[in-house]
């Protein structure tokens, strides 16, 4: 009976939030064809808010109904739709590509994160090698959409980021402590918003700064992925 009342609230609360952003959906076409974008943004936003919530609830509806393969089957889900690129570079370093801005630090944020990059990582280090970086520079380097508008793009402090280091830490680093990792962050622009993780040697974080001079390109437009 627990697990079924656990399965009904998820499952009543979702369907609030699918009220809300049905509602808010009708809110921002009528703005936008009037023409009042400002307040389209601003309801828009709120919109995105009810989405990330549904979101989360609808990953975790399947798990409540206490099915064998239901956590599995909705890492598969999200392994479809959320791709997260992990590599090695050429040069040695690794490197997370997430395919968007991280979230601010609210609510539900550190689970959202949490749900898609653990099992990326982990199925990367299936495949490949363990690595261990002993004194390393962990670098965010947020890259933002050049059509955003400035009062768009948010201070450092105001990103979730402490999830991801987390994350990365338990996979790639031999103790995240100051002593043996220290942090970079850096914004750019870019033709998509997406998020850039890199774990350098801190011998190699010069050579870093410059390569990461040299994805800009010659007109001084566009950064690469």
């Amino acid at each position: 009976m627990k697990s079924l009342n656990a399965f009904l609230q998820v499952l009543n609360s979702a369907e609030q939030n699918i009220k809300h952003m049905a509602s808010d959906a009708k809110i921002v076409r009528q703005l936008n064809d009037s023409g009042r974008m400002d307040e389209a943004y601003a309801v828009s936003l709120r919109l995105a808010k009810y989405a990330e919530r549904t979101a989360l609830q609808a990953r975790v509806l399947p798990v409540n109904t206490n099915r064998p393969m239901a956590f599995r089957e909705v890492e598969e889900i999200m392994e479809n739709n959320i791709p997260v690129d992990i590599e090695f570079t050429a040069e040695g370093w690794f490197r997370v590509s997430l395919p968007a801005l991280l979230p601010k630090k609210e609510f539900n944020s550190r689970n959202y994160i949490r749900a898609y990059l653990y099992p990326a990582l982990q199925r990367f280090f299936s495949e490949h090698e363990p690595v261990r970086y002993e004194d390393a520079v962990l670098i965010f380097r947020h890259v933002y959409n050049r059509d955003r508008p400035e009062r768009q793009k948010r201070d450092h402090d105001n990103i979730e980021v402490n999830t991801v280091a987390d994350a990365v830490a338990l996979f790639v680093l031999a103790d995240d402590s100051p002593t043996f990792c220290s942090h970079y962050y850096c914004s750019a622009e870019g033709n998509a918003d997406y998020t850039q993780v890199y774990v350098v040697p801190r011998g190699d974080f010069p050579q870093w700064l410059l390569v990461e001079a040299l994805m800009e390109d010659s007109a001084g437009r566009k950064y690469a992925v």
